[in-house]
């Protein structure tokens, strides 16, 4: 990775960051004056936001480092145990924020919002500044390739739906005094929240137990595989995850006949296109003679 995409993934990261703060920081002051259980629940998106843009922060950090002796693999799978730990929060959160929005739908005189207009502000403020933090991060990640800023692209894109939402409830309270509104985007919010979080929770806990890559993953990877120049065959592919990057072993079957050079450029050959493939993809190769004088025949 050059120290341009290094600086760029690295100015995505400190913006994610920042803009969560100041989203945080917005709508807190939001929350006091409107008591819009949506704005909450926006409030708790935007708290989780923090924490991943932390970790994106971090995991971009620990890319420029190389392994260690202690961690030869790298530190990775600490984003794993943070995603876990998020999840978990999340879903507390959203089953906190369920329960008061159903309260206050059942509850025979429901609770008015108010100042409606400071919070509409603040939903305005926090749609722009969400827009621009995308549009960077977006420019980052076409420029770098790096899967972790465009990850956190696609969060806060997705964002901006319980955001607007929050803004019809608020503008809805303001023109007709209907509450119940508010209550019902926190309800959607909550579950899109639980939902969300549990994605996040269940993707880190196949990772820190080592669960294979996806299957268009490993399809992906059979057809690079079984179509690259010099091989006889290949088995024994395994593969796992740990936070961002993608761990790939495979034994690839070579001519017994050929020279160490020759079969060496072969298999580096295939490492440097799965690399291409996957980018950050740590890739280990061992190479199986096949063919008369080798001892043992190709697979096919």
């Amino acid at each position: 990775m050059t120290d341009s995409h290094t600086r760029l993934n690295l100015s995505a990261g400190i913006a994610s960051v920042s803009v969560a703060l100041l989203l945080i920081a917005l709508k807190l002051w939001g929350l006091a004056m409107t008591g819009a259980l949506s704005m909450a629940a926006s409030l708790v998106d935007n708290a989780l936001d923090l924490l991943v843009s932390a970790g994106a922060l971090v995991a971009i950090v620990y890319a420029a480092r190389p392994a260690d002796e202690d961690h030869a693999f790298g530190h990775t799978s600490a984003e794993d145990l943070a995603a876990l730990f998020q999840s978990l929060v999340v879903m507390g959160s959203a089953a906190v924020i369920a329960t008061f929005a159903t309260l206050r739908l059942l509850a025979e005189t429901p609770a008015r919002l108010q100042a409606e207009g400071a919070g509409i502000v603040v939903m305005l403020l926090s749609i722009v500044l969400t827009g621009a933090l995308v549009l960077w991060q977006r420019h980052v990640a076409r420029r770098t390739g790096n899967r972790v800023v465009a990850a956190d692209s696609l969060h806060y894109l997705s964002d901006l739906i319980p955001a607007i939402g929050t803004l019809v409830a608020l503008w809805v309270s303001a023109q007709w005094g209907v509450g119940h509104v508010d209550s019902a985007v926190a309800l959607a919010a909550a579950a899109w929240l639980a939902w969300n979080g549990g994605k996040i929770g269940v993707g880190a806990w196949h990772a820190l137990m080592d669960r294979s890559a996806p299957p268009e993953v490993l399809d992906r990877i059979g057809t690079i595989t079984k179509d690259w120049p010099g091989l006889r065959g290949w088995h024994d592919l395994r593969t796992r995850t740990a936070g961002s990057r993608l761990f790939i072993s495979i034994h690839v079957e070579i001519e017994g006949a050929l020279s160490l050079n020759e079969a060496h450029a072969i298999a580096d050959g295939l490492e440097h296109a799965l690399r291409n493939a996957f980018p950050d993809a740590w890739v280990i190769i061992h190479t199986d003679p096949v063919g008369p004088g080798s001892g043992r025949e190709s697979k096919g």
